[in-house]
C-alpha cells in the first residue's frame, strides 16, 4: 500500500465467488465488486452518460465471427452494460467500448487479502513513527483465518 491510498476491506472473499458481484457503499460512494475468474475488480457504480446504477446492468461478452454458423464468444461476463441507455464498459479497464479515446467509468483497485495481513497493519503504523496513546479500550482475541476483498482509494 503506497503512502498516497488506503484501502477498505469491502467483503469476506466467499461473499464474492467466481463470477459473482457485490454492490457496497464506501464513504458514500457505490461500488461494484466484481470476481472474475478469482481476480478481483471494482467500478464506480453511476454510468458517466447519466448516472444510473451501472453495475446493475446487464453483463456480457463479445461475439466474434468469421461468417455464418461460425461464432466465438469471447471474455464472458466481463463487460457491463448500463441498464438505462446500454452504454458498455470493460469491467477490467473501466473503459468504454463506443468512445474508448474518452469516456471510461471510475475503476479501484482490488485484491484479495489474508486476515492475518490486515492485522499487520498496525505494526505498520507503529514503523512509520505512529505512537499509541495513554488510554485502550478493552480488547478481545481475534483470529485471521478467512481472506477478505479490499480496494484501494
Amino acid at each position: 500500500m503506497s503512502a498516497q491510498h488506503r484501502h477498505v476491506v469491502v467483503a469476506k472473499a466467499a461473499e464474492i465467488p467466481p463470477g459473482g458481484s457485490k454492490i457496497v457503499e464506501v464513504e458514500g460512494r457505490s461500488i461494484g465488486v466484481f470476481n472474475l475468474d478469482g481476480e478481483y475488480f471494482a467500478v464506480r457504480n453511476a454510468c458517466p452518460h447519466a448516472g444510473g446504477p451501472l453495475c446493475a446492468g446487464v453483463r456480457s461478452g463479445f461475439v466474434r465471427s468469421e461468417g455464418p454458423g461460425h461464432y466465438e464468444y469471447l471474455r464472458r461476463g466481463e463487460f457491463l452494460r448500463c441498464p438505462w441507455h446500454q452504454w458498455e464498459f470493460d469491467i477490467r479497464t473501466g473503459q468504454s467500448w463506443f468512445d474508448p479515446q474518452k469516456t471510461r467509468v471510475r475503476r479501484y483497485d482490488a485484491r484479495l487479502v489474508a486476515g492475518a495481513e490486515l492485522l499487520a497493519e498496525e505494526e505498520k503504523l507503529a514503523a512509520a513513527g505512529l505512537q499509541k496513546g495513554p488510554y485502550s479500550a478493552e480488547t478481545y482475541p481475534v483470529r485471521a483465518t478467512e481472506e477478505y476483498v479490499i480496494i484501494e482509494l
